[in-house]
């Protein structure tokens, strides 16, 4: 194929990218790919330490959807082998093992999910078990000749612990030199990550030197707040928007966060050029919002669903009305607690004092009318309608208890 002019193709690179390092060496890399008619090969690893993906890694696979759009190579490399050391990167302390069989099982979800973004016919999936599983001690020996302590001790984290007293483990120092040496084995010209992944990135600069390779080019990518505005988005701090998740919870995801973020997220996710964004800022936010929900949901299902997770969302939160798919329960006890209500039917309400702070935050509604007293009494209908909290709808009948 006859590639796009270079500079080109690296105006569509910089967009959204935290950093390129070096940049002069991705310019050049790019224009012996014209020249030559090859095309790059560009690499991104994610490390099966989770069930799912969610918008963060979303950046990284829409930026190498962008490579793929320019016509170059992806490699999706699944880190099977570096899951089960773990990655220090980011951590306060030393991740808790996995098992081998939910790395496996995990790996398998990442295969399906990735083409959510990916273009299947344009990406080769790799796992660094292949190569890293048989690596001999003499060839790690090598590998840890490569880099002295200081060096490894002046990562921002490994800095912190350290000065801190707290624990890092051996079996840590181990995790950036297996990572470097993915990007000797696979050859790339480009790695993306995290920015995050600073050190472990350009580490494997080094060790393509080393190895008389041509260096990789790191292209990083900004660290995406989760829901809550603050966290970086991770599953175990639930502020995650999953690529595997319904419409509907995708669409009401984003119409959670803050007006602040949205625009954050418009240019980390969106496909809408800065002209457009600038348009949708002199908009209501509710309207910019909804559009950027549509579109995500467009993304990562299709525009019907979008379209229909849009309704969905006008029915529960805008209109006000109760959702006719409202999941059913019973209640049979001799409380009429609210508080006792909340705690029983709940399937988001885990203990007496959790339904207490949702119920005095004003997080309840039945029939419309909002309780913020916990102790109050519900209503003697047969039948009641419960909304907790923003997302949970019930349609409660109640039986008195014999």
């Amino acid at each position: 194929m006859a590639f796009a002019d270079p500079k080109e193709q690296l105006k569509v690179i910089k967009r959204g990218t935290e950093a390129i390092i070096p940049e002069e060496e991705l310019l050049l890399k790019l224009e012996a790919s014209a020249k030559s008619n090859r095309p790059l090969k560009v690499k991104a690893g994610f490390d099966p330490t989770s069930a799912d993906l969610h918008l963060g890694h979303g950046i990284i696979l829409k930026k190498l959807r962008d490579f793929q759009t320019l016509g170059h190579e992806v490699l999706f490399l699944i880190g099977d082998f570096t899951a089960y050391i773990g990655d220090p990167s980011g951590r306060s302390e030393t991740r808790p093992p996995i098992s081998r069989e939910e790395i496996v099982k995990n790996s398998r979800t990442y295969e399906r999910q990735v083409f959510k973004v990916l273009d299947k016919k344009k990406t080769q999936i790799l796992s660094n078990s292949r190569w890293l599983a048989n690596l001999g001690s003499e060839e790690l020996l090598g590998l840890t000749s490569l880099v002295n302590v200081s060096r490894i001790l002046d990562r921002d984290d490994f800095s912190k612990r350290y000065k801190e007293g707290v624990s890092i483990s051996l079996r840590e120092f181990i995790y950036p030199l297996v990572q470097a040496y993915d990007s000797v084995q696979m050859r790339c010209d480009v790695e993306l990550g995290g920015t995050d992944q600073t050190f472990n990135i350009l580490l494997g600069r080094d060790f393509q030197r080393h190895y008389g390779q041509s260096p990789q080019v790191g292209v990083f990518l900004p660290i995406l707040e989760g829901t809550d505005g603050v966290k970086k988005m991770s599953k175990s701090l639930g502020n995650y928007i999953g690529l595997d998740e319904s419409p509907r919870d995708i669409y009401g995801k984003v119409m959670s966060i803050s007006d602040d973020l949205m625009w954050r997220y418009y240019l980390l996710l969106s496909a809408q050029d800065e002209k457009e964004i600038r348009k949708l800022k002199a908009r209501h936010p509710m309207e910019a919002k909804k559009a950027l929900a549509s579109e995500i949901v467009s993304w990562l299902h299709d525009s019907q669903s979008a379209l229909e997770a849009a309704r969905d969302f006008e029915t529960k939160f805008s209109k006000r009305s109760f959702p006719e798919d409202a999941a059913e329960k019973t209640y049979v006890s001799s409380s009429r607690k609210v508080v006792d209500l909340v705690l029983e039917v709940s399937d988001s309400v885990g203990t007496k004092g959790q339904a207490k702070r949702l119920i005095s935050q004003g997080g309840l509604e039945i029939n419309g009318e909002k309780y913020t007293d916990p102790n109050s009494e519900f209503p003697g209908s047969a039948t009641l309608e419960l909304k907790i909290g923003k997302k949970e709808f019930l349609r409660v009948a109640i039986k008195e208890a014999s």
